[in-house]
C-alpha cells in the first residue's frame, strides 16, 4: 500500500484503453528502450502501484502521456492522467542542446514524435519559445567544433537499411522538397515529419560509417524541410527547433555545406521576425564555417542572404557589396561545371538570385527611395523567370507580392493592383501563411494610401474574399 489515494484519472483512462497491466508494462518498457532509457524495467506490480497512487519516476510519466494519447487519437496531458507536469531539463528546453550523436538522435526522434502526436496546428509551437540574440548565436557557434573520429552511433542491433533503400530515402526527401516549393508548407508537412521519425528510428541501429553519415544527412535535410514548412505556416518556435536539430544532424553527417544552408535558413527566419543583426551573425557563421567547402552556387546564396541582412540594417554600402558578390559568384553557363551542387541547392536559380537581390534593394528603398528602380528591375526579372516555372509557385507568389510593394513605393497604385490580382490567383493554389500575410499587408497598405481609387478598392475586396482571417 502506498498510503495515497488511488489515481482515479489514470484508472479511468486505463480501463477505457482495454490494456491489461502486463500489456501496459510491456509498452512502457518498449518505448523506454526507444528513448535510450535502458534502466526502465516496468512490470505488472509497478503498474498496479501507479494506479494505486504512486507517482512514476521519469521518464515513465512522459511515456504514459504518449501511449495514452496514441491509444485514443487525441492529446492527453499529464494532468488528465493525474500525473505531475515534469520540469523541462535545461539541455532540451531551448536551442542549447548537447552536440553528441546519440543525443541528437534522441532529440530528433522525441521532437518528431511529439509533433506527430500534437499535430493540431500551432499546438506544439505554443509550448515552445523562440530564441534570439546571444542565447541563439552562442550555441550555434559550437557547430564549428570537430566531430570525434569515431562516429558516436553504436546501436544495439545491426542496421536494417540497405544502400538501395538509402537511395530511395534520399529520392523521397528530394520529392518532399519539390512538393513544398509547389504547394507551400501547409499541405504535406506531417508526411515530412513522419518520414523524419522513421529515419531517426533507423539511426538507433548500428550502421557502417558511410551509411550512418547518409542517414544523418537525410535526417538533417528532413528536419530542415520540416522546419521550413513550419516557418511557412507561422509556427516559428517549432521551426527554429527543427532548424537547430537539422544543424546537429548535418554536423554528425560531416556535411559542412548542408550545415551552412541550415544556418542560412535560420538567418532568413531572423529577418522575418525583424532580428536582422542575428541574421547577419548566422550568415557570417555559415560563411566562415563552410569556407572552401561550398560550390559557387551555395556561396552566391549566402552572399545574397548577407545582402538581405545588411539591407534590413540599413547598411547600403555593405548591402551593395554583398549583392555584387552574389551576382559574381552565381554560376552562369560558362561556369556551370564548377563543382557538383548538392540537390538541396537546386532551388537557388537565376530567378531566386534576382528575387533575393531585388528584395534587398526594396528593403533599402524605404530609407533610400532612389533604389526603387533597381528593386523593380531585379524583382520584375525574377517574376518573368518564375512565370515559366510551375515547380516554384510559392517563390513566384512572393516575388509578385514584392513587385506590388515596389510599385506602391513608386506611387503607382494601378500597377500595384495588377500584381495584387496575380498574387490572389496564386494564393488560391498555395498553402502558405507567409504568402498570405505578405499579400494581406501589401493590400492593406495599398488601400490605406489610395482608398479613393476604384481599382484599389476592388483589389482590396477581392483579396479579402480569398485570404483567411488574420490569426
Amino acid at each position: 500500500m502506498t498510503g495515497k489515494p488511488p489515481n482515479e484519472l489514470l484508472n479511468s483512462w486505463f480501463q477505457r484503453s482495454g490494456w491489461s497491466k502486463g500489456e501496459l508494462a510491456r509498452l512502457v518498457n518498449k518505448r523506454a528502450r526507444q528513448l535510450g532509457a535502458a534502466h526502465v524495467s516496468t512490470d505488472t506490480s509497478r503498474v498496479r502501484r501507479w494506479l494505486d497512487g504512486e507517482h512514476p519516476r521519469d521518464p515513465a510519466p512522459r511515456i504514459l502521456v504518449e501511449l495514452f494519447s496514441e491509444r485514443f487519437g487525441t492529446v492527453i496531458t499529464h494532468a488528465e492522467l493525474g500525473l505531475r507536469e515534469p520540469a523541462a531539463p535545461p539541455a532540451t528546453s531551448g536551442v542549447d542542446l548537447p552536440w553528441a550523436g546519440r543525443r541528437s538522435i534522441e532529440l530528433l526522434g522525441d521532437f518528431a514524435r511529439s509533433d506527430l502526436m500534437l499535430n493540431r496546428r500551432g499546438f506544439l509551437g505554443t509550448s515552445l519559445s523562440l530564441s534570439a540574440g546571444p542565447s541563439l548565436i552562442e550555441p550555434m557557434k559550437r557547430w564549428l567544433s570537430p566531430v570525434p573520429e569515431q562516429h558516436p552511433v553504436n546501436g544495439r542491433t545491426p542496421g536494417r537499411v540497405s544502400a538501395e533503400e538509402m537511395d530511395l530515402l534520399e529520392q523521397t526527401t528530394k520529392l518532399f522538397r519539390s512538393w513544398d516549393a509547389q504547394c507551400g508548407g501547409g499541405l504535406r508537412r506531417m508526411a515530412v515529419v513522419g518520414q523524419l521519425h522513421e529515419v531517426t528510428e533507423l539511426l538507433r541501429d548500428s550502421h557502417p560509417q558511410s551509411l550512418a553519415e547518409r542517414l544523418f544527412r537525410t535526417a538533417s535535410e528532413l528536419a530542415l524541410l520540416a522546419g521550413w514548412m513550419a516557418y511557412d505556416i507561422g509556427m516559428q518556435p517549432s521551426a527554429q527547433r527543427y532548424f537547430v536539430l537539422a544543424l546537429h544532424a548535418a554536423r554528425e553527417a560531416g556535411d559542412t555545406p548542408l550545415g551552412a544552408h541550415v544556418l542560412a535558413t535560420m538567418a532568413r527566419q531572423m529577418i522575418h521576425i525583424n532580428r536582422a543583426q542575428d541574421a547577419l551573425e548566422l550568415v557570417h557563421l555559415a560563411q566562415y564555417g563552410s569556407h572552401g567547402t561550398t560550390t559557387p552556387r551555395v556561396q552566391s546564396m549566402l552572399a545574397a542572404l548577407e545582402g538581405r541582412a545588411y539591407a534590413n540594417l540599413g547598411d547600403a554600402d555593405n548591402c551593395r557589396r554583398a549583392v555584387a558578390a552574389a551576382e559574381d559568384l552565381f554560376p552562369g553557363e560558362a561556369r556551370a561545371g564548377d563543382g557538383a551542387d548538392p540537390d538541396w541547392a537546386a532551388f537557388f536559380t537565376e530567378a531566386e538570385l534576382n528575387g533575393e537581390n531585388g528584395h534587398s534593394f526594396r528593403d533599402l528603398a524605404y530609407r533610400y527611395p532612389q533604389l526603387t528602380e533597381q528593386a523593380a528591375k531585379s524583382i520584375d526579372r525574377a517574376v518573368d523567370l518564375f512565370s515559366a516555372d510551375d515547380e516554384h509557385l510559392r517563390s513566384r507568389a512572393l516575388n509578385v507580392v514584392g513587385m506590388a510593394t515596389v510599385r506602391l513605393q513608386q506611387r503607382e497604385p494601378e500597377a500595384a493592383v495588377g500584381y495584387v490580382h496575380t498574387a490572389v490567383e496564386l494564393v488560391r493554389r498555395l498553402r502558405s501563411k507567409r504568402v498570405e500575410d505578405r499579400l494581406r499587408t501589401t493590400v492593406g497598405n495599398l488601400y490605406a494610401r489610395y482608398p479613393d481609387v476604384r481599382s484599389v478598392r476592388e483589389a482590396h475586396d477581392r483579396a479579402g474574399s480569398v485570404l483567411p482571417a488574420a490569426a
